[in-house]
């Protein structure tokens, strides 16, 4: 058999290897359960945001948890509210459910997020929030990994 030939017959072999494993991978599944719901259900427990946020906002963990790794999380606060100047370890990436949420990354130009606006921060980076009047606001926030609020100095 000529070079050629084998590295095309051990192309093929390992090709084929491959699609069977990741087809066995596909077919074990998984343990962890599918979930869906809103920020008004029922069995939500909401708890006080990190003590560097002003009193009237709440937090409640959706999946994951925030002290060991990635978690998903909607947060909630009350119209006219301010998140101060703040980073987190993790990048975020969020959608807001409720309300009009004005964000500004420093350096940046502000954003405001409506009812199904996605908006990404990087990790560390210093941003502050505003609800703003006309209702409260409930943001998705998933993380990367554990979560943290460090209040920024400028």
């Amino acid at each position: 058999m000529n070079k050629r030939i084998k590295i095309v017959s051990l192309s093929a072999v390992m090709l084929c290897c491959f699609a069977s494993s990741s087809t066995a991978v596909a077919q074990q599944g998984t343990a962890e359960q599918a979930i869906s719901g809103t920020p008004k259900d029922a069995q939500l427990k909401w708890s006080p945001c990190p003590a560097i946020f002003p009193k009237g906002c709440e937090v409640t963990v959706l999946r994951g948890n925030p002290a060991d790794g990635p978690s998903d999380v909607f947060l909630r606060t009350p119209a006219n509210y301010k998140l101060p100047l703040h980073w987190h370890t993790s990048s975020e990436r969020m959608i807001l459910v409720a309300g009009e949420l004005h964000v500004t990354y420093e350096g940046q130009k502000p954003a405001v997020l409506r009812p199904g606006t996605y908006a990404y921060g990087p990790a560390k980076a210093k941003h502050q929030a505003r609800c703003a009047n006309r209702g409260p606001c409930v943001l998705f926030i998933a993380f990367d990994s554990p979560i943290d609020a460090v209040l920024a100095t400028n």
